[in-house]
């Protein structure tokens, strides 16, 4: 199956392992945390570094981050069709605390109906009741400064603190009331009763830095003193049979080996980790077969079912200068990481994403299809390009694509990065959707509370009227939000597609599992770190063997 390696037992003081994670990023450092927190000797293998750099920890940095290669995979789609041919970056974290140490920070738990659309497809257990207690138990919510404080929907002494943004800057409140004057509803907690309306947004946030899964859970499961951290590449999950045993792991320039006792589980990433079972003999076989791979496992499930929101930035100029333009040159950005890093506040201290929405495209949606992330600044995601003055923009994109896409091999080298493809808005309803998108944002910028505030459209522009004229601004415009998932998909073990069945066991073969943002059956609403961490804390109890937490909303 694979070129004859010399391998080499784990290197030495590695303490024999009940399990061998693979991976450090949001689901897997919750999971490394419940299990040494039950007693159980954990490795954990990561590939990418320390996170304690201030890129990472200052919040108001986040767009350095996903762009350093020093922490980001680099991975890019294939060219998409329907964009134009363009291949659009989609980052992963090279971490510790893995995409939860370069994302924006945003918390989203999902939709009730989401999980429920879980359950229905084959995932037994996964619904709102069967989710909501570990969500409830991964969180500390510290509610709004200005408003509740406690809520009975809401965690109160979990690993990874939530909390809102001050809205100091009046444009956040302008969009909400705006969005109110639109037509839309105001709600108190996206991620508690209602999720539908404008209200504040919430981060992984705490004291100014960032409250990454590594901060959260990661720092304090290492002081158990059960947790061994191991720097190094994973090339394949090894077997005795059809039961795995092991991971093969490049470290230093030596292939070696390390065991676990009990169970491997693969938190890799929804890019990295079908790549990893693919690499194993895990897969559709003929696929396999083209790379040289023996199937082990022929689960045509495996790097199937991609699925990411994309999204465009409606753009406006300010009437009044005061955006965050004022600091958007090299003596502003200057002045507000020194604030940050002799006091932990400021400007700094934000992700700047402190207001949002979630609204039905149309009256025919059942619940939320539309996301909102208000920024008072005019600027791409990733910081390359700003306009040139004052101005504020909305991140908006449809939230449920029935677009599908693949995660393949490109080679049989572990090194080699696979290639991705999300065959982007190749379903006729993407396009109907995303103007929808366009529409309702304007009604949103056209509302009496941003009269004040509002100048000339920047992007796409008043011109962009006609459905033909806003499909070639989207076709030319839009990025992913970075929220890929879904391919080993949850489901029924007699589901030939499913990959992992509802306790996260790979289906086909033994002490194996899988536990990140691959195992969702479908998308959530939202930005999918909330979702990602809560499956690693539910993880933890299927592995234990404990009974599942369950409660009504």
């Amino acid at each position: 199956m694979h070129p004859t390696e010399t391998t080499t037992p784990a290197p030495r003081g590695a303490a024999p392992a009940d399990y061998v994670i693979i991976g450090a990023g949001s689901a897997g450092c919750a999971l490394a945390y419940r299990l040494t927190e039950a007693g159980r000797r954990v490795t954990l293998i990561e590939f990418g570094g320390s996170d304690m750099g201030p890129f990472i920890q200052m919040p108001g940095a986040l767009s350095y981050p996903m762009n350093m290669p020093r922490y980001d995979w680099g991975f890019a789609s294939q060219p998409e069709t329907n964009l134009g041919g363009r291949r659009l970056a989609t980052p992963r974290g090279k971490v510790i605390g893995g995409s939860s140490s370069i994302n924006g920070m945003v918390f989203v738990r999902g939709n009730p109906m989401d999980f429920q659309h879980w359950a229905d497809s084959g995932a037994a257990g996964w619904d709102y009741a069967g989710v909501l207690p570990y969500f409830k138990r991964m969180e500390t919510w510290h509610g709004d400064p200005d408003g509740a404080q406690t809520s009975p929907l809401r965690g109160t002494d979990g690993p990874l603190h939530i909390t809102r943004g001050k809205r100091k800057n009046p444009l956040f409140n302008t969009f909400i009331k705006a969005g109110q004057q639109a037509g839309w509803p105001r709600t108190e907690d996206y991620n508690g009763a209602r999720q539908e309306g404008f209200g504040p947004m919430e981060a992984t946030i705490w004291k100014g830095r960032r409250w990454s899964a590594a901060n959260a859970y990661l720092r304090p499961a290492k002081k158990s003193g059960l947790l061994t951290v191991v720097r190094g590449m994973a090339r394949r999950i090894l077997f005795q049979g059809k039961r795995a045993y092991g991971v093969e792991l490049e470290m230093k320039g030596r292939i070696v080996t390390l065991e676990a006792t009990r169970e491997v589980i693969v938190s890799a990433s929804t890019i990295n980790t079908p790549k990893l079972l693919m690499l194993s003999g895990i897969g559709p076989a003929d696929h396999l077969a083209q790379h040289g791979i023996t199937a082990l496992a022929d689960r045509p499930g495996v790097g199937a079912n991609l699925q990411d929101h994309l999204e465009v930035y409606m753009q406006y100029t300010s009437l009044k200068p005061i955006t965050l333009y004022t600091y958007y040159n090299l003596l502003g950005k200057g002045r507000v990481g020194v604030e940050w890093l002799l006091q932990k506040t400021g400007l700094g201290a934000s992700n700047q994403f402190e207001s949002c929405g979630f609204i039905r495209s149309s009256e025919a949606v059942d619940y939320p299809d539309i996301q909102y992330h208000f920024l008072p600044l005019a600027v791409r995601y990733d910081g390359k390009s700003a306009a040139k003055g004052h101005g504020f923009q909305a991140h908006v994109g449809p939230m449920r694509s029935k677009s599908r896409g693949s995660v393949r091999l490109s080679s049989a080298d572990p090194a080699a990065a696979p290639q991705i493809r999300f065959n982007y808005m190749s379903h006729e309803d993407d396009w109907t959707e995303f103007r929808a998108c366009v529409r309702h944002t304007r009604r949103i910028f056209d509302a009496p509370a941003f009269a004040e505030f509002r100048g000339a459209e920047i992007q796409p522009g008043d011109d962009v009227q006609s459905d033909a004229q806003i499909d070639a601004f989207i076709r030319e415009h839009a990025e992913s939000a970075y929220h890929p998932c879904g391919t080993a998909r949850m489901g029924a073990a007699s589901d030939p597609m499913a990959v992992v069945d509802p306790e996260l066991r790979v289906i086909g073969v033994e002490g194996l599992r899988v536990a990140d943002s691959s195992v969702f059956p479908r998308i959530t609403n939202g930005n999918l770190n909330g979702p990602s961490i809560m499956t690693g804390e539910k993880a933890a109890d299927h592995i234990l063997g404990r009974p599942m937490l369950r409660e009504d909303a």
